[in-house]
């Protein structure tokens, strides 16, 4: 309480903290923002039900929940930053332009990120809104093409809104713009999360049964152990001691200082149940296409592929290994042990005990991919935590939401690492 009392009296940090607010608000109202066309109660009861839809929903802040103009949110944008990351692997002009040009490079790839998700948000909106149609609980009419001209126009406007509030929202140092706007989108759905957890568990007398109480209790148990797991995954990091020699340049030495290179048993971020989220998707989405063609052998196979990824049991069974398997990847793209040892080795540096280079390498390979193991485990029980929960409850009220504890403890944890940085930086500046 002291801190936040002292973050209130910077007034320059205060004002920072109140702008982010509002814009955090606008993101909430043009969420608010309905394409008409569609039954709400349906499409929210389908959400409910749908693992992998209500994940998507996540993703959108909510949107897709009101079937608002923002009904993709940022995901678009997401998926945009994920097909540049490949890209700078397979091509190597990217790749340079990003590690080389410094920030004027930076810039640019941002640039050509903002440029793919607008084509990209139209593909997703019509195939969001085409999936969503082929649902039998989901009353979507038949659409003329000027009103999905409307309609793609507005869902692709709504996206790039949201990306300029969030890149608005970095500029303040309050947290990453993007994260934070999810993050208000998994904060605005606890009151009705609570509000339907609590009808479900009350009895005709509005009073909690004592059954239900003990499964409220154990509930609430489970989810503090998540927390504290999710923020111990998170800050979680294996520190490999890195020792410089003392080197002379003129009159001067330089080096001779031992310090550590930390790997994180959380590299991946939320990213690989992304990819996760979008692979399970893609088969249904085809599937759907396809139910309806007129060879009947095509319509069965879609049928029974539409129905296979609509089984709750093998869906998570997939989900887990596949948030598993792209923990693994997405790891390999971020951070490289031959380049690392490279750096380290022309700096001038070595790790204690072992010789600069390939061993070096060979070492930071074997630390990485067993810090991995245990940061993809935690990642895949995180992604399929709900369908846990809802096996040991059989309610779907009392559904705790892996990923959105993990998006949003990550975030608290980032905007308290960057506010008090600031803090410190004016405590440095008055000194």
């Amino acid at each position: 309480m002291s801190r936040i009392s002292q973050i209130w009296k910077v007034k320059e940090l205060r004002n920072k903290i109140i702008i982010v607010g509002l814009l955090l608000l606008v993101t909430r109202i043009l969420a608010h923002i309905p394409i008409p066309g569609i039954e709400l109660a349906n499409l929210r009861s389908l959400l409910s039900e749908n693992t992998l839809l209500g994940l998507f929903d996540i993703f959108s802040g909510g949107g897709l929940r009101n079937f608002s103009i923002v009904m993709l949110g940022v995901g678009p944008y997401i998926t945009a930053s994920i097909i540049m990351q490949l890209l700078t692997v397979i091509i190597p002009k990217l790749g340079e332009l990003q590690k080389e040009g410094g920030e004027a490079g930076r810039a640019k790839i941002n640039q050509y990120m903002r440029y793919l998700t607008v084509p990209l948000t139209a593909i997703q909106g019509y195939g969001t809104i085409v999936l969503l149609s082929r649902s039998t609980q989901v009353g979507i009419g038949d659409f003329t093409s000027f009103e999905w001209f409307i309609i793609l126009l507005s869902i692709t406007a709504g996206t790039m809104i949201l990306l300029w509030i969030g890149e608005m929202i970095s500029e303040f140092k309050i947290g990453n713009g993007i994260s934070l706007i999810i993050f208000a989108g998994i904060v605005a759905g606890l009151p009705t999360a609570a509000q339907q957890a609590y009808v479900s568990l009350t009895s005709s007398g509005n009073t909690i049964t004592g059954q239900n109480l003990v499964t409220l209790i154990s509930y609430l148990a489970v989810a503090l152990v998540v927390i504290g797991g999710v923020v111990l995954i998170t800050e979680a990091q294996r520190n490999i001691p890195v020792s410089y020699a003392k080197r002379v340049r003129g009159n001067k030495m330089y080096g001779g200082v031992n310090t550590h290179l930390p790997l994180r048993v959380n590299q991946a971020g939320v990213i690989p149940i992304i990819f996760a989220i979008s692979i399970l998707l893609f088969p249904g989405l085809i599937a759907n296409f396809f139910s309806h063609a007129k060879t009947e052998a095509v319509a069965n196979a879609a049928t029974a592929i539409n129905n296979f990824f609509q089984n709750q049991t093998y869906q998570a069974i997939i989900y887990f290994i596949l948030v598993v398997a792209f923990t693994y990847f997405y790891t390999a793209i971020v951070f490289n042990p031959d380049e690392i040892s490279d750096n380290i080795q022309k700096q001038g540096g070595f790790v204690p005990g072992l010789r600069p280079g390939r061993q070096t390498a060979d070492f930071l390979y074997k630390v990485l991919n067993r810090i991995t193991l245990v940061g993809a485990l935690f990642l895949g029980l995180i992604a399929v935590l709900p369908n846990i929960i809802q096996g040991f409850t059989h309610t779907q009220a009392l559904t705790l939401g892996g990923t959105s504890l993990l998006i949003a403890v990550s975030v608290v944890i980032e905007v308290m690492k960057q506010v008090q940085a600031q803090m410190v930086m004016r405590d440095y500046e008055d000194f």
